[in-house]
């Protein structure tokens, strides 16, 4: 793993972007790494702009912002129209019931068939932050799996058996 990790997550406004952030820097805080969390949105609750950045490092964070994404998780078109070129050696996992990505870039990006998924297999859109989530968990290797679905069922308050399928069919899709 690189001394510092940068991971950039967006979407809009009720896909869960916050905690999927807060997720992800709580199992990497319980893995012994220093984390940093930012989180913006625009003035819309539901439907609006929002960004999680998330940096991790065994090191001092100095800045927490994330400038070169190792991974980016778009879950809408306008996330990647905004945030994807700042990707230029990381992994683009993205939703491609929102997302139509750019083919000539030259990086890994990954479809990650997050809210169709989770409308067909669980029934409710809700989950695909989760999905997404458990493909992250797989793709980003260092991520301990056991102790990602324990911190998200701990931050997760209800529907933990759905919770955990959703984790669990996107950890397998990648």
């Amino acid at each position: 793993m690189k001394e510092r990790v940068e991971i950039l997550v967006s979407g809009f406004g009720g896909q869960g972007v916050v905690r999927l952030g807060q997720i992800v820097g709580l199992g990497a805080v319980h893995q012994g790494f220093r984390v940093t969390m930012l989180k913006s949105h625009g003035t819309e609750q539901r439907g609006g702009y929002v960004r999680t950045q998330v940096v991790l490092s065994k090191q001092e964070i100095d800045s927490p912002l994330v400038e070169d994404p190792d991974y980016f998780c778009a879950l809408s078109s306008a996330a990647y129209k905004q945030f994807g070129h700042l990707v230029t050696h990381g992994i683009i996992l993205y939703d491609p019931s929102f997302v139509q990505v750019d083919e000539s870039r030259d990086i890994k990006q990954i479809a990650v068939p997050a809210t169709d998924t989770a409308v067909e297999k669980l029934g409710r859109p809700i989950y695909a932050n989760i999905i997404m989530l458990g493909a992250l968990t797989k793709v980003a290797d260092f991520f301990d799996k056991e102790n990602m679905l324990k911190t998200m069922l701990s931050v997760v308050p209800k529907f933990h058996e759905e919770n955990r399928q959703a984790f669990e069919i996107g950890y397998n899709m990648v």
